[in-house]
C-alpha cells in the first residue's frame, strides 16, 4: 500500500534522485491511487510529470508516447502486471531520451509472495521477480539482471537494490506491504547510454571546459596536497611507523 509514498523520504536522501534520476519531463506508469506527481515539488529538477494508467492504454506498449521524449520513466508496482513484461521494459526504454532514466520497482518474490504462487496477497501478481537466482521456487519467476541485458548496450544499469531496510524477517508470513514502512521491493534504475557513449566503448565523455578559479584553485591544491605529502615521505616504508602517539 501507498509503495510510491514509501519511496519519497529515502529517496530524497539520494542526491542522485534530486540531480540526476528525477530531470525534466517523466512518465508515472500505474501511478494510481498514489502517484509520484503528489511529490512533485520535492524534486526541483523534475519538471513534469504524466500519470499514466489503465485508461490511457496498455502500459506494456505505451502506444503514442514518441521515442527518446522523456527524461525519465517512473513505475512503482506495475511490471508484475503486464502480460510480458520484458516487452514492457523495452517500450518503457523506448521513450526516455539519450541520458535519462528508468526508475523501476518490482515486488521481490521472497519478501513479498514469500514461497507461493499465485499470489496470496495479489490476486493479479502474473510475474514473480528476484535480482538473480539460477532456479527459483516460482514458476513464473523473472531474473531482473537477465531482462536489463536484453535491453541491449544502451542500457546501463546503475542501481539495482532489494529494499529490505525495513522488513522483519522474525515475523510469520504475512503482507509486510500493509504497514506504513514495509516496502517488500526491489528497485532497478537504468540509464540510456547517449549514442556517442556507446561509440565510445560505454566511457562516459568529459568536458573540456576549465570550471571557475575558485574551484580550480581548491582542486589543485588536493593534487599539491597529495605531492607534498609524498614527496615528505620518500624513503620512509608505509605503514612502518608504530611509535607512540
Amino acid at each position: 500500500m501507498k509503495e510510491c509514498s514509501k519511496s519519497i523520504q529515502r529517496r530524497l536522501a539520494d542526491p542522485n534522485f534530486l540531480r540526476r534520476y528525477f530531470v525534466g519531463e517523466g512518465l508515472d506508469i500505474g501511478g494510481k491511487p498514489d502517484p509520484l506527481v503528489l511529490y512533485k515539488e520535492l524534486f526541483p529538477l523534475m519538471s513534469g510529470v504524466r500519470t499514466w494508467d489503465w485508461e490511457d492504454g496498455d502500459a506494456q506498449f505505451l502506444k503514442g508516447v514518441a521515442n527518446g521524449s522523456l527524461g525519465f520513466v517512473h513505475s512503482s508496482h506495475c511490471l508484475e502486471h503486464l502480460v510480458d513484461p520484458a516487452e514492457g521494459l523495452r517500450n518503457w526504454f523506448r521513450v526516455v531520451r539519450e541520458g535519462g532514466y528508468l526508475v523501476i520497482t518490482v515486488p521481490d518474490e521472497d519478501l513479498y509472495e514469500q514461497g507461493i504462487f499465485p499470489s496470496t496477497f495479489n490476486r493479479d501478481h502474473k510475474w514473480t521477480f528476484t535480482i538473480f537466482k539460477t532456479k527459483s521456487w516460482s514458476e513464473r519467476s523473472i531474473n531482473l539482471l537477465d531482462v536489463v541485458c536484453e535491453l541491449g548496450a544502451a542500457a546501463e544499469p546503475v542501481k539495482i537494490e532489494q529494499l529490505s531496510a525495513n522488513y522483519r524477517f522474525d515475523l510469520p508470513r504475512f503482507d509486510q506491504t500493509l504497514t506504513p514502512v514495509g516496502e517488500c521491493g526491489i528497485e532497478l534504475i537504468i540509464r540510456k547510454r547517449p549514442s556517442s557513449e556507446l561509440e565510445a566503448g560505454g566511457r562516459w565523455s568529459r568536458t573540456t571546459q576549465q570550471p571557475p578559479r575558485e574551484l580550480r584553485l581548491h582542486l589543485n591544491q588536493y593534487k599539491d596536497d597529495m605531492q607534498a605529502m609524498k614527496l615528505a615521505n620518500q624513503g620512509h616504508a608505509p605503514f612502518d611507523n608504530d611509535s607512540a602517539l
